[in-house]
């Protein structure tokens, strides 16, 4: 939910700082990192509610760029395209660490059961 807070008022508050050097895309990046973030955690700890956080978090990118021209930012549907990619990034990468984590922690119980068995 915090992570949801941040992104609606990094993205609603007007432009007003010197722009930084940087490559034609950065915003993108920053649109994807931002939505992978949010969706990581859902991902890794309770998987099960995907099947809600996906619509509602691609519904939540699309409010987001739907509201910003009310708040002197530019509307982009490329910057929800961009949003997906990260929700999509942070559900796959969440997912795989679950995955791998409890590869390795069974790795681990059957190698302390050998152990004990041994002795």
């Amino acid at each position: 939910m915090l992570i949801a807070v941040v992104i609606a008022v990094a993205t609603m508050t007007p432009i007003t700082a010197p722009e930084l050097p940087s490559f034609e895309h950065t915003d993108k990046i920053y649109h994807a990192l931002a939505f992978a973030g949010l969706a990581f955690p859902v991902a890794l700890f309770r998987s099960d509610w995907l099947i809600l956080a996906i619509p509602v978090y691609a519904a939540f990118g699309g409010l987001i760029e739907i509201i910003q021209p009310f708040v002197g930012r530019e509307c982009s549907y490329v910057d929800w395209i961009a949003d997906l990619i990260g929700l999509g990034l942070g559900i796959v990468v969440g997912l795989a660490v679950t995955v791998v984590a409890g590869v390795t922690r069974q790795f681990r119980l059957r190698s302390l059961r050998f152990r004990a068995e041994m002795r």
